[in-house]
Order: structure tokens, then sequence, then C-alpha cells
């Protein structure tokens, strides 16, 4: 063996001795083993001890009620405790929520069927939509898809909510849907299958346009008792409804019918009307008097009185309020007007706008229905000279003092009261009111009256909105025989002094929502009758169209009605004694 062979074999053998360090495990190749199976942890969605849910399809109003309840919004359904959401049954739920078919205000139709409407929705609208789309707020469509399913494509177009009237009046053939709580008075609301909300005999039982709302809670439920919703947004026990007339006289023919027909014969056709009304008002231009002469048909002086037994004819159609700022109360001497007014207060029937006195006279008549509480001004515009007031000693109608009449009127806004201001202004055969007559009655409007009424036009004049107010500056007359009237140019007026208006002006929980127009014809001197279709389509756009307005409408075709033909009358050969 070599040397070198041999150290090489001592280190070796002197190496293989050494012992391992402590600590130092030797490295030694096995299989790693794989982790057990083990489940994944799962998201539980707990829902806040207390948050509300509101749904898309809840109406801004019913939202905005959930404020006060101070329970925090859920960011979703099922993180909330608490859900206000469409109902499942409509006529079970804890809200009833009554919506409208609205137009613009000078629209000529009046209503539509529930199948029309479902025509609408399904792309195939009636002749009446005009080929425009029905408008809604977003909600609004949601519910209504709900419950109908898509519209068709182009029948249906959202606008946001404060935009909706707006709207509409841009475009006047445009029709919307809207909560009850949105209707104001720009809005005419058309009837379904001949219901109409803002009606005293409507029935949400067979009204089409209408959804129910439920408040659930989760189970188990963190309240101990849960808010309260109102039952609907309809209560009739809030509503009023008041029916304003134009000018009676029942004097002359009419009066000359009544005797031989009875008291009650001129109601007989449109008497309903007022009767159904809760307050029915009646300017009454003439006093009773019990030593008033048999009523001549042929008289031709302007010196009126009418017999004690008329009051019977008020009395049957249910007058409530007489206005008292007509030109001939004091036609026959002031014990005339004084006998008059006892008649009044025996018979029940409430008065304003004239009096035993000038306090008296220029009172205004506060009353409340249903919580609405009316307030009725009124005054007559002619020159003392002609037509005697009423002063500090002596009966007569109220004079215009207008800067009192501003400053009442403002008082009685301020206590809450809802103020129909009502003239006896000087008597026009024009459609067209005078430009003093726009003055004075605007002005009024200014003050804070919501309804200014023109009592004294025997041919029905225009309308408007004015500051919050509607302004209709003539009704025409009532009970009052003329079937026609000579200007002094020689025209001669047939249709537009028989043409009547009845304004019936609704009120509800403390707002005034707007007027619906009834029309009348006078026939035989002495009677009134609702309008035939196409007698009302013609009156309504020549009204609308003098008012400024554009009226919408499709033309419609009548089945012409054959009227009554006036009564001849056989005139007696004397006069009344003034």
């Amino acid at each position: 063996m070599s040397r070198v062979a041999a150290y090489i074999l001592l280190f070796l053998f002197l190496v293989s001795c050494v012992p391992v360090a402590p600590g130092i495990a030797p490295t030694i190749d096995k299989p790693i083993p794989l982790p057990t199976s083990t489940a994944l942890p799962t998201v539980t969605v707990t829902p806040s001890p207390r948050a509300l849910w509101v749904s898309p399809l809840v109406p801004a109003a019913l939202r905005s009620m959930t404020v006060a309840w101070g329970v925090p919004l859920a960011t979703g359904y099922d993180l909330a405790t608490l859900r206000l959401d469409l109902a499942a049954d409509t006529e079970s739920s804890d809200a009833l929520w009554i919506y409208a078919l609205v137009a613009p205000f000078p629209t000529l139709v009046d209503g539509i069927s529930s199948s029309e409407l479902r025509q609408a929705w399904a792309g195939s609208p009636p002749a009446a939509f005009s080929g425009s789309p029905l408008l809604m707020d977003d909600s609004t469509l949601r519910v209504l898809t709900a419950q109908w399913g898509q519209p068709a494509s182009g029948s249906v177009r959202t606008v946001p909510e404060g935009d909706l009237l707006s709207t509409a009046w841009a475009e006047p053939s445009s029709w919307a849907v809207i909560p009850f709580e949105s209707i104001v008075p720009e809005w005419k609301v058309l009837t379904i299958d001949g219901q109409s909300p803002i009606r005293k005999d409507f029935d949400p039982t067979t009204y089409p346009l209408k959804a129910g709302f439920d408040l659930t809670c989760a189970t188990p439920c963190p309240f101990s008792s849960l808010p309260t919703l109102p039952s609907s947004n309809r209560d009739a026990s809030k509503l009023t409804t008041l029916v304003m007339t134009g000018v009676t006289a029942m004097v002359r023919s009419t009066a000359y019918i009544m005797e031989n027909k009875g008291v009650k014969y001129p109601g007989h056709l449109i008497g309903d009307w007022l009767r159904q009304a809760d307050l029915a008002h009646i300017s009454n231009e003439v006093s009773f008097f019990s030593r008033c002469p048999f009523p001549n048909p042929g008289q031709r002086n302007l010196i009126f009185c009418s017999r004690p037994s008329y009051m019977d004819l008020l009395l049957d159609v249910g007058a409530d309020v007489i206005e008292l700022t007509g030109d001939h109360l004091i036609d026959y001497g002031h014990a005339a007007m004084l006998e008059s007014l006892e008649f009044y207060r025996q018979s029940g029937l409430l008065y304003y706008g004239g009096g035993a006195n000038l306090q008296e006279a220029q009172q205004p008549l506060l009353l409340e229905h249903n919580g609405n509480r009316l307030a009725f001004i009124g005054c007559n515009a002619k020159a003392d000279k002609y037509y005697p007031k009423a002063s500090e000693l002596l009966p007569g109608p109220a004079p215009c003092d207008f800067d009192y009449m501003d400053a009442e009127i403002q008082r009685l806004r301020q206590k809450g009261y809802l103020v129909i201001a009502t003239f006896s202004w000087h008597e026009s055969y024009d459609i067209y009111p005078h430009s003093f007559q726009v003055r004075d009655f605007r002005r009024l409007a200014e003050s804070g009256a919501l309804i200014v009424n023109g009592s004294q036009a025997h041919r029905p004049q225009t309308m408007e909105f004015y500051r919050g107010a509607f302004i209709h500056y003539g009704l025409g007359n009532l009970f009052f025989d003329q079937m026609y009237y000579n200007r002094p140019d020689g025209v001669v007026l047939d249709k537009e002094v028989r043409r009547e208006f009845l304004d019936r002006h609704v009120f509800y929980d403390g707002r005034y929502l707007g007027v619906e127009l009834l029309t009348a014809m006078l026939e035989d001197y002495a009677t009134p009758r609702p309008m035939e279709a196409g007698e009302r389509f013609d009156f309504l756009r020549e009204i609308f169209t003098a008012s400024g307005w554009e009226s919408a409408a499709a033309a419609p075709t009548f089945t012409p009605t054959v009227t009554s033909t006036p009564l001849l009358l056989d005139v007696p050969a004397f006069t009344p004694v003034p």
C-alpha cells in the first residue's frame, strides 16, 4: 500500500467516528401529507334588529310617512326586519292607495271605460287618447306593471312626479295616472266606468286604479308593535263637495210656469246635482215678499220680487248657502228685503254678501264640513246711485270695499279657511270679461281667495287659473227665464244665454282639489236640463278656446237628440205693481 493511500484510509476512519451535533435532525426525504378536507365558512345575512326596506313601488307620499318612524333604512330586502311592499291582496291590504286618471283641465273628454284604459296600456289606445302615451312616475309604472304586466312599447312614458303637470299641459293631448294625493285644480279628473275618486258616490271596490301596500316584519319580529299605516290615501270623511251656481231670479216667465206646473218644477231635471253636493250655493237676486203680486211673463220693467211659496224650490233642490249680492234685492223696498232675510232664517238657509245692515252684509259666512273650513265673502260692484247697497242702518247687498275684502281674505286664510269670493259685477253679454272685471277678480285671488266666482253673468264667461286660484268670470243663469237676448247691436243671442254652468268644487283634508264643470241648457223659460253630449262638447270647446286654452280631444260623433220646444206663453194683460 502506498503512503498516499494509507493517509486517505486514516482520514476516513477519523471522520466516521465524530458524533452528530445535538438538536440537528438528519434530513430525510418523505411524502408531505395533504391537509384533511374542511368545510368552507358560509356568509350568513343577519338582519339588523331595526331596519326598514321600502319597495320602489311605494308612492312618494306613503314613502315620506316612514321617515317619522325613525327606523334606519336597509340597503336590501334581505337585510330588513321591516318591509313596506305591494300587497298580494289589494282588498285586504294595510293601506289601499287610490290613483286617478287625469288630463289637462281644458280637456273635452270626460271619461273612458276600464277596457279602453287597458287597451291603451296594451298598445291599442282608443281615439280619445289622441295617440299620446300615458304619463306617470316610476313608482306608478311599477305598480301597474305588477298588476297588468309590461305595457306595450310606446304606450307609457315615465316623468318625474314634480314634472307631470307641466309636461301634460305642454302636450295637451297627454293624459296621466297619478296618486289621489297629487290631484290639483289644474288637472281634470277623468271618470273610469263612470267612477271618479273626487265624487261622493265613488266606490273603490269597482275601480281599477288602486293598489294595496302591506307592512310586514321578519320572524322573530324585533318590534313590540308595528308603525300604523293610513288605511287609504282617500278618506271619504275628509271630502267636501260644493256646487256653485249663477243667477237665480224666480220672476216673470219662470215664476208664471212655477204657478202653473208646480213650484218645484224648475229643478226637476238638475236638482240631484245640487242635492247630492254637501253644500249647494244659489245666488238669488230677488227678495221674497209677502205682498208680491201674481207673476206676469210679459213684464217689461225690471222691478222684481218673488212670492214666499217659491222658497220651496230652493229647499227642494237642497240649497244651503244663499248669496245676496244681486241687483234686485231692494226693488220692493227695504222692508221686502228684511222680510226675505227672515224667511231665510226660518228656513234654515245661510246667507252672505248682503244683510240687514252693512256689518251683516260684509260679514263672511264661515262653515266647516268634514274638517274643511270654508269662508264665503261677496259684494256688488255696481254704482250705488242705481243699485243701493247696505248701510249702517239699512239692508242691501254688500258694496265692494276692496281694502276691507283684501284684509278679510288674508285674515281668513291665516286662520286656515279656504276662501270663496263672489261678485255681482257689471253685467255683460260677451263671453270675454271686461278688463276692469279681470282686475277686480284677480285682486281677490292675489289676496288669497281660492275660488273667485262671477254670479252676475246671464251669459257664461271664460275662466282661468291665476296665482293658485280658479277664477270663473261668469256662470250664466240657473233659474231665470232668458231663452234669448236682443243685444243693442241687433244680434240675437239664443243658446248663448240658455247655456249654464254649475261648478262642482271639491275640497279634501283642508285643500282645494279642483272643479268639475256641470253644464245645463235652459228649456221652457224655467227648467235647466243636463246638456246632451254634443251640446256640452261645443260649449266647453267654445269656453276653453275663449279662455286661451287649447282644448284637447278627438272630434266625437254624437247621436242627435231632439230637445224640448221652448214653451210659448200666453202673456196676461197686466203688470205687477212696483
